[in-house]
């Protein structure tokens, strides 16, 4: 059994206000007994006005935040998953990265969202990510707390292909931090984890931001996880800051993959 601690944020504006914010959050999920604890996307800072994001941004290794969850992951000997952090690429360009720490405090792995969420909403929002970050271009699995996980970040739970590769090179558990907007949130935000839990026989964990932020925005909330057969093992049923802790049986990821072999089944086709 794996325990893991889901921490629901409504991160502020500024990398020292969202460590400020988030660390008690870890804290507490560590002291319930989480091996592994995962956070939202944006955990380092949510800035809706690009020119304010950007003058912020600096590499994942002078990020204040990301500095201060390492010390936290060596100082609580934890496994964290930093769901993202938006920070500067080598290049100079913006990524939204997904990022890995041992329990040592250090950095094991990362992942950089691949998919830019570009929509025109039905209440008149307008998300152009592709104006200010830089998609990734690589899928990644990493190893942690006994585990294999399928890292990916919000917008990319639109796209089954990543899960099912994810799945293919032995992910166990898929992680999905999030800032989900309202709208789409209350319509597709569990529809979509279930779909991908049931699709590739994986625990689905997603962390979530909530709340209406300083920028503005509103998020959804709704921490949950999910288990390989599809079932909902934990929520958080509101958008407040908070900790949902769940315990992962990983032999129930082979049991749901023999009952239902969709990974091996699967044909090439031609067409249409």
């Amino acid at each position: 059994m794996l325990k893991v601690g889901l921490i629901q944020t409504r991160s502020p504006a500024t990398q020292a206000a969202a460590l400020e914010h988030v660390l008690p959050l870890v804290r507490e999920a560590a002291a319930g007994g989480a091996q592994l604890i995962v956070t939202p996307e944006g955990t380092n800072m949510l800035q809706g006005r690009r020119s304010a994001l950007l003058a912020q941004l600096v590499s994942l290794e002078e990020d204040p935040a990301v500095a201060g969850l390492r010390t936290a992951a060596a100082e609580l000997g934890v496994w964290l998953l930093i769901g993202s952090a938006m920070v500067r690429r080598e290049d100079g360009k913006a990524a939204n990265r997904s990022t890995l720490i041992s329990p040592d405090g250090v950095v094991t792995a990362t992942y950089d969202k691949l998919h830019m969420f570009d929509a025109d909403l039905p209440n008149g929002e307008r998300a152009r990510e592709s104006e200010t970050y830089e998609p990734g271009a690589q899928a990644v699995t990493a190893d942690a707390a006994g585990a294999r996980l399928g890292l990916s970040v919000c917008y990319d739970i639109r796209f089954p292909a990543l899960y099912r590769a994810l799945a293919l090179a032995g992910a166990q558990v898929l992680t999905v931090p999030a800032a989900f907007t309202r709208p789409t949130g209350e319509a597709h935000w569990e529809i979509l984890l279930r779909a991908r839990a049931i699709e590739t026989g994986a625990f689905v964990l997603a962390p979530a931001q909530g709340g209406r932020h300083e920028d503005g925005r509103g998020t959804w909330g709704r921490t949950m996880a999910i288990a390989p057969w599809g079932e909902v093992i934990g929520k958080l049923d509101h958008d407040e800051p908070g900790v949902l802790l769940v315990d992962l049986d990983l032999d129930a990821v082979d049991k749901a993959r023999a009952a239902i072999p969709a990974l091996k089944n699967a044909r090439a086709f031609t067409g249409p």
